[in-house]
């Protein structure tokens, strides 16, 4: 009776366990499906640039969007440092830390005591700091070689993505950097998190107390076109109100100047997303970098946009398309199991690269082993390709509190990776497994709803294709294939629709019970419900385009520019909505009457209710 009894708790937890991990699993896969949507639609914006360039009314009024602003307008780089001390005061008010050029140990440590306080950097050693740091950085070259010959291990970091608790417990496990202890941190510093400022300080006071032991590559969100949808530009300016137009500026011109990827030891490659069967290493050597601002930019000629449809093929002489391609590729792509390289269409940037071409270019250039990140990885850390490449990701909690742990590899002479994992605790420690789960699943079906109302009209659409008889039901089926064909995120729906949707005892679903939990807020009651879901379905792709129209950070636009671009936007995406609506919309929101509108404030309300929740508030 004791052996039984104790077979059924053995298979309870076993059978508790395993539902609790395939919770987990299909609420990471919501999470990561959702991510990666959204990065094809911020890819996507590019061509939409390039049209907005080719069909708008006065193409001088948009161009400088695209025109980074030269070192000259920014500041004069030989007199950074006392231009920025005779022209910004630092008050007596002010409590944080003084930086004196060139930087010490001292000031890297007064850096971490004020960001464990939650202190501000003051501007002017910000804007100082960052002339520094590109001074430093453009002495680089584009691929860095290190050897592990004067140290006894190097640190390889993956994204942080604005998570300062994630570095602060990797400098108090692993210790700070150092002679010898040498680091690499591998892109994605910024956006997501709240703190990406004070992860970039760090990280570049470090390089220029260490400039050979601290290297840093850049990852696909050092990018400022990328900066205005994932959060780092509006993080920037809302801590540095006054100087934030120039630190963004400066930033541009940091960003552009980080290295490409770095070589340990002549065996070990690190960048930050992976490679393609035309990456070409003594080719990414050879272009320069700083030329390449952002990979969301348009060409900026004619004959440069039409080279974008020719074939990639490395030449002896980088030209900017091949150079843009090779970046892009470096930046964005992921390993798969399969054989081959293919477009990284879920991403829409990239490729998807196979074991075989892992081998072509590791014999090609006698490597041993790849070190890359750019991807969420529950665990921190994930080896594909018969242990020749290892993904490395050290932001913990990425998606949620309690959603994955972070890592970092310790890299030793004999280049035998050592993994260590670890997770920022404030609240989960408390928490059941169960109610850890609990937090990542409901937060995960939350933002599926809110995408599933936003493509309210083409599911309804759909689903009334299979509902012949008008009675409301359709198969699970057909549901199921209704919702993936719509979304195209790649989840089992089957298996989440009793999350989503009601079913009847037939075995039936009821497929507008997927959108009674939800609506759509908006600011006026009169505006027709398609102009309420486009607006509602491209809001960050509106936010991004209004924010690069606006030159001065002032959150203002016109009339006129907001009415031109929503006309080019919508003619672009192919998307049917009476202009008239738009205009009376516009009119109604310039609530002061001087023919400008706050533009953010009026995107934000077109946003998804959920109903239970606004009643609980």
């Amino acid at each position: 009776t004791v052996i039984r009894a104790a077979i059924l708790i053995q298979n309870w937890y076993r059978f508790t366990m395993a539902r609790l991990e395939m919770r987990r699993r299909y609420s990471l896969s919501i999470f990561q499906s959702i991510e990666y949507a959204d990065e094809q639609d911020q890819l996507q914006l590019s061509n939409f640039f390039t049209f907005m360039l080719d069909h708008c009314t006065h193409p001088d009024s948009v161009s400088h969007i695209f025109t980074s602003p030269s070192v000259s307008q920014v500041v004069d780089e030989g007199l950074c440092l006392t231009e920025f001390e005779k022209k910004i005061d630092v008050p007596d008010s002010y409590y944080g830390p003084r930086l004196s050029f060139p930087l010490t140990v001292d000031d890297a440590n007064a850096l971490l005591h004020a960001f464990r306080n939650d202190q501000l950097l003051h501007a002017r050693y910000v804007l100082q700091l960052l002339c520094e740091t590109r001074r430093v950085l453009k002495k680089m070259p584009n691929i860095t070689y290190l050897s592990t010959s004067y140290s006894k291990e190097i640190t390889v970091c993956g994204d942080l993505h604005g998570n300062l608790d994630d570095l602060l417990l990797i400098f108090y496990k692993n210790g700070l950097p150092s002679e010898q202890n040498p680091y690499v941190f591998n892109g994605d510093f910024v956006d997501r998190g709240k703190n990406s400022m004070e992860i970039l300080i760090l990280l570049f006071a470090f390089l220029l107390i260490y400039p050979n032991d601290l290297h840093l590559n850049r990852g696909n969100h050092e990018d400022y076109v990328m900066n205005l949808r994932y959060g780092f530009t509006k993080e920037v300016s809302k801590k540095y109100k006054d100087h934030g137009k120039q630190i963004l500026c400066l930033l541009r011109d940091v960003f552009s100047w980080l290295p490409l990827a770095t070589i340990i030891d002549s065996k070990v490659l690190i960048l930050h997303g992976g490679i393609s069967d035309t990456t070409d290493l003594d080719f990414l050597n050879a272009l320069e970098r700083n030329k390449l601002k952002s990979l969301m930019r348009p060409p900026k000629s004619v004959s440069d946009r039409q080279d974008q449809v020719k074939e990639r093929v490395p030449t002896t002489k980088p030209s900017k398309h091949t150079a843009k391609q090779n970046i892009l590729d470096i930046l964005w792509s992921d390993p798969r199991s399969q054989k081959g390289c293919i477009p990284n269409k879920r991403r829409g940037g990239g490729c998807y690269f196979g074991p075989d071409v892992t081998a072509k270019l590791f014999e090609r250039y006698n490597l041993k082993m790849l070190i890359r990140s750019h991807e969420f990885k529950p665990e921190g850390y994930e080896i594909s390709h018969d242990g020749k490449v290892i993904t490395i990701f050290s932001a913990s909690n990425y998606y949620e509190e309690g959603s994955n742990r972070g890592a970092y590899i310790k890299l030793n002479p004999e280049l035998i990776p050592r993994f260590v994992q670890y997770q920022v605790s404030k609240y989960t420690r408390r928490q059941r497994l169960q109610e850890r789960v609990g937090t990542i699943e409901s937060s995960a079906l939350k933002t599926l709803r809110e995408k599933i109302y936003a493509h309210r009209s083409e599911l309804t659409s759909g689903f009334a294709q299979y509902d012949v008889n008008g009675t409301g039901r359709i198969s699970v089926n057909d549901w199921a294939a209704v919702m993936e064909s719509v979304l195209q995120l790649g989840l089992p729906w089957r298996m989440l629709r009793p999350q989503l949707a009601q079913m009847n005892p037939d075995g039936e679903v009821d497929f507008m019970s997927c959108f009674y939990d939800l609506k759509i807020g908006q600011p006026i009651k009169e505006v027709q419900p398609a102009l309420v879901e486009t607006l509602c379905r491209y809001r960050k792709d509106l936010e991004i385009i209004f924010n690069v129209i606006d030159k001065d950070h002032s959150g203002l636009i016109s009339l006129e520019e907001f009415s031109q671009m929503w006309k080019l936007f919508t003619s672009h995406l192919g998307i049917d909505v009476c202009d008239e609506s738009i205009d009376k919309l516009v009119l109604s929101i310039d609530y002061n009457k001087d023919g400008h509108i706050d533009f953010n404030e009026f995107l934000e309300a077109f946003h998804v209710v959920h109903r239970l929740e606004k009643k609980a508030n």
